[in-house]
């Protein structure tokens, strides 16, 4: 690990309130993006639908394995997105305690305009910035999440 050659005078000196800041900037940014185009969804029920539009048929635990939440708020969001006709719990044939979560033909419609959203999204997170420095931030964003893994 390499250690930070100036420690910091106050928190403000170091990365932690800036990378905070900017994960909630971020969350209500794309909350009132969503809200713009009339997309009724949280930005957690966005990366569940996304994920499983990846690949569908995850079971449960994965899915909050991949997503990083917890169970029981993972458990929440489905259970809206099931109220919503998004996404069907469905018991694995092979073993009944395990439920895979896939989308459903209405949740597959409702995804697809999601995506010029995010792609307009991105493109206004990342208007000034230029491709060196976006791939140096992702860079720098892996080594902090690695820091971070547990």
């Amino acid at each position: 690990m390499i250690k930070s050659k100036k420690e910091p005078n106050n928190l403000d000196d170091s990365i932690l309130p800036w990378l905070g800041k900017t994960g909630k900037m971020l969350y209500v940014f794309m909350t009132e993006k969503f809200k713009e185009h009339n997309i009724k969804l949280t930005l957690e029920q966005f990366i569940i639908l996304r994920v499983l539009h990846r690949e569908d048929g995850q079971p449960q635990h994965d899915l909050a394995m991949i997503t990083k939440r917890h169970k029981a708020t993972l458990t929440r969001v489905l259970g809206t997105l099931e109220r919503k006709n998004l996404i069907a719990r469905i018991p694995d044939p092979k073993d009944k305690r395990v439920n895979r979560i896939y989308l459903t033909s209405f949740g597959r419609k409702f995804y697809a305009p999601t995506l010029p959203v995010l792609k307009e999204a991105i493109d206004q997170v990342q208007d000034s910035l230029s491709q060196e420095e976006i791939d140096f931030l992702i860079s720098i964003t892996k080594k902090i999440q690695k820091n971070l893994a547990i």
